[in-house]
């Protein structure tokens, strides 16, 4: 009787060919988008010739830079506070005895990452609501709440990750030599879980720069970000000066991203 082979999925009829089909349907319209940033035309789907002119003309539009100037702050604030969070919530849920109601918390940490979007946006829309009418505060401090809120569970992961991966012995040692908890975690723990809160700070920051659904469910009038002003921007008239600001964001995006998978890979280190 004949020896059944495994089954391989990489070896399956066809496999190679949808694989490269999905690839090439998800970065070919990023490779024309960034291509027609440097259109010398005003057209997105006509070539004129190349030139740097978009990228000139997003550095000096006033609109432009006081986005960025608010989007680079939200996005800080967001990231110092959702990864000071997280930090407290991963050492909570894997540095004490497992307690009643922990897978709960678990869960609750992650929720925003199971749930729809528009869902946060709609129900943080309702409750800031609330309270400008109560205090007629509008502020980017309820920006810089919702983006730290919904960025938690990114930065908890690697954190978390981290701690898990770390040898206790360590810490054990510095205990039993009478370290008080706030100096063992300062003197041991952070320095071996400094890789995986910048990498969670990264995340959170990259997050927050690129969210659109609940920026634009909590903003007030005058507080647009990089991405909700893009978006005002295609309802009108759309130039490659969109293209070239998608193309800055990509690369800090993709720079970040890079950043997180070298912290990332050097807890194996």
């Amino acid at each position: 009787m004949a020896k059944s082979r495994a089954f391989d999925v990489r070896r399956q009829s066809g496999f190679a060919f949808i694989a490269m089909s999905c690839f090439v349907l998800l970065y070919l319209p990023i490779i024309l988008l960034v291509t027609y940033s440097f259109n010398a035309g005003t057209s997105i789907a006509v070539w004129e010739g190349f030139s740097w002119q978009w990228y000139v003309s997003a550095w000096q539009n006033k609109k432009v830079q006081e986005a960025t100037v608010l989007s680079l702050i939200v996005a800080t604030c967001a990231s110092i506070i959702a990864t000071s969070a997280a930090v407290m919530a991963a050492l909570a849920t894997t540095r004490t005895a497992k307690f009643r109601g922990h897978g709960l918390v678990f869960a609750m940490i992650n929720q925003p990452l199971m749930i729809p979007e528009i869902v946060t946006a709609v129900a943080l829309l309702i409750f800031f609501a609330i309270i400008k009418v109560a205090t007629g505060y509008t502020g980017i401090l309820y920006l810089i709440i919702a983006h730290s809120a919904f960025c938690i569970p990114f930065a908890y992961m690697p954190i978390r990750a981290r701690l898990q991966g770390m040898d206790l012995n360590l810490e054990h040692a510095a205990a039993d030599l009478y370290g008080k908890p706030w100096r063992v975690f300062r003197r041991v723990t952070l320095p071996q879980l400094w890789p995986g809160v910048l990498a969670g700070a990264m995340l959170a920051f990259v997050i927050s720069l690129d969210d659109v659904v609940i920026t634009e469910f909590v903003k007030s009038a005058g507080q647009d970000t990089l991405p909700t002003y893009m978006l005002g921007q295609l309802r009108r008239v759309i130039t490659p000066e969109i293209n070239a600001i998608s193309t800055v964001l990509l690369a800090i995006s993709v720079a970040l991203v890079v950043a997180f998978y070298l912290l990332s890979q050097s807890k194996k280190q």
